[in-house]
């Protein structure tokens, strides 16, 4: 390996026991003290200018913090204000790629709650209909809807369906239960009022459980976190004795294991979207979320089923579905899910309970792979800082889990409880922040410069023809160390196409759709920017130059490479 590890001898955030607040919003402007000299260079089909004789010279208009509503206003340029914080205090180099997915539960519900994790890094707010009213939701997503509105930001909403698999009811509104080693628990198909349930009494939601159950059968809850051993049936009730002790959580997914394999006969009838997921994916579409993720895919088609129902049901939506990777039947038909999808979430807790431990890196790195070979944003997810519902810091074993799937370039990482339930929501988002800054610096400073070939998605010629741009646009910024990538699109495929090249530097992304912007928030390196913007790419440039500059986010003498899905052209340029 060439070139020594770069290490910081300064106190980790991860350590010290105050995790790392937002940057003051004091404005500073960097301007380099050299730029070098751009060498003319041709490239066909693409238009590249390189201007000349450029002065670098500080913007002359005072910059001030203002609030993000006020500002937008004023001059029509939308931005996230955290963002817009940190590029003038840091630079462009200090934007994190990475996207961060938290899942709203008891613990981040209120108003304040929420936009704390939207100032701490949050991209995209998720629902879990497994838990809470529909009202309780309702709730939720108007508040993530107020902040966007109020407070500057353009945190999407997904929401994640329960699916008919096999779990535990709601542990009569406990927030959780502990199974001790050698404990009898009874798992019954019965119905009981809260207060007439007997000790140690889980109902299942599939009426069929006693049936497919056999004695001497394994039981695992929530991926194998707590394991039992079937010991008698009596009637509608299967009595356990618990093996592996540890915590219940309310709904929690429960699989059958027999002499070493896992039993699939007990799913195969169950549909993949329940009568109860039709009406919350209703509520979402009525609710206007920009993602609906898909628990327990089997097939493509339940995917395209889904799609043109939303289509004709909101002919007008953008909503994007989410396929879950999270079974057998998932992996059988791998790719053809994830070409239906608008994106994919490697659910790695359930996965795991139905592939033997020691296959869930590999199966999680192949998708993450072909997600981005397809062009679809894939989400890793499940038990990243599980230690941190109870404790204020992660191990050092999350932590390095956490690294490997931001080297492994994901589109986003998801909290699930940790940010639903846990004591530490906050401290577990900094984690995620701090560790992906890390390491993506890390491997800018050691030139891990992605060279993945990625093969031709594009069905058309024009659409070919942006893929190529789009392609030669991130090769340049690597080659000649421009500073960012500015993208102006309609639709946001431009824009997802340069995401997928991984380019060194970060991408602003202009839109005048202010759905789009979310729904870009979740794609790697990607700074989604609402602007209306004209067909004249000289025109949007000299505007949008203005606008940042008057803001503090660029500095003259920036190099920037501009493409746009308006014109079929990449342009090199530095800010005057």
């Amino acid at each position: 390996m060439s070139g020594s590890f770069r290490f910081s001898t300064s106190l980790s955030p991860l350590q010290s026991r105050e995790f790392p607040r937002m940057h003051s919003l004091k404005p500073r402007i960097h301007v380099p003290n050299h730029v070098p000299a751009l060498k003319p260079m041709t490239t066909a089909p693409s238009m590249v200018v390189f201007p000349e004789n450029l002065k670098v010279t500080a913007s002359e208009h005072p910059v001030t913090v203002t609030h993000p509503a006020a500002m937008a206003e004023a001059d029509g340029l939308e931005v996230d204000w955290v963002t817009e914080a940190e590029l003038k205090e840091n630079g462009f180099r200090s934007t994190r790629r990475t996207k961060i997915v938290c899942t709203i539960g008891p613990r981040t519900w209120e108003f304040e709650e929420i936009e704390a994790l939207a100032v701490g890094g949050m991209n995209v707010a998720r629902v879990n209909m497994c838990h809470g009213t529909r009202e309780w939701h309702r709730d939720v997503i108007r508040r993530v809807r107020q902040i966007n509105k109020e407070k500057g930001f353009a945190v999407a909403v997904m929401m994640d369906t329960e699916g008919s698999e096999i779990h535990m009811d709601d542990l009569n509104g406990a927030e959780s239960a502990k199974a001790e080693d050698g404990e009898t628990w009874t798992f019954t198909v019965r119905a009981f009022n809260p207060p007439s349930c007997p000790e140690r009494t889980i109902t299942v939601n599939y009426d069929g459980f006693t049936e497919d159950v056999k004695v001497g059968d394994e039981l695992l809850v929530d991926g194998g976190m707590v394991r039992f051993l079937v010991t008698e049936k009596i009637g509608p009730d299967v009595i356990c004795h618990c093996t592996d002790p540890g915590l219940l959580l309310p709904r929690a997914n429960l699989t059958l294991w027999r002499n070493g394999s896992l039993v699939q006969e007990r799913n195969a009838m169950l549909p993949t979207i329940s009568s109860k997921d039709w009406l919350d994916i209703d509520f979402g579409i009525a609710e206007g979320v920009d993602f609906i993720a898909v628990s327990f895919v089997k097939s493509a088609e339940v995917i395209k089923t889904l799609k043109s129902y939303i289509t004709a049901r909101s002919p007008e939506s953008q909503i994007a579905v989410i396929a879950k990777i999270e079974s057998i039947d998932s992996l059988k038909k791998l790719e053809e899910i994830i070409q239906a999808s608008d994106g994919a979430m490697v659910a790695r807790g359930d996965l795991g309970a139905q592939i033997p431990l020691e296959q869930v890196p590999s199966v999680q790195q192949k998708v993450v792979q072909l997600c981005r070979q397809l062009n679809k944003p894939v989400i890793v997810a499940s038990q990243l800082l599980e230690s941190m519902i109870e404790y204020p810091i992660p191990t050092r074993a999350e932590v390095a889990d956490v690294s490997e799937a931001v080297g492994q370039q994901a589109d986003a990482l998801m909290l699930s409880s940790e940010s639903a339930m846990g004591q530490y929501p906050e401290k577990a988002l900094a984690v995620l922040r701090s560790v992906s800054l890390r390491i993506e610096r890390w491997r800018r400073e050691e030139k891990h410069l992605d060279a993945t070939d990625l093969p031709i998605v594009s069905s058309s010629m024009p659409a070919s023809i942006s893929e190529e741009i789009c392609n030669t646009a991130s090769r340049m910024a690597n080659k000649l160390e421009a500073d960012a990538i500015f993208v102006y699109t309609k639709t946001g495929q431009t824009a997802s196409l340069l995401s997928r090249n991984r380019p060194d530097c970060p991408i602003f992304a202009f839109t005048p759709s202010t759905s789009i912007r979310r729904c870009l928030n979740l794609q790697w390196g990607l700074i989604p920017f609402r602007l209306d913007f004209s067909d004249d790419v000289e025109s949007n440039l000299n505007r949008t130059f203005s606008l940042l500059k008057a803001r503090g986010m660029i500095n003259s003498g920036d190099l920037i490479i501009v493409v746009s899905d308006v014109m079929q052209s990449i342009q090199a340029i530095k800010v005057p």
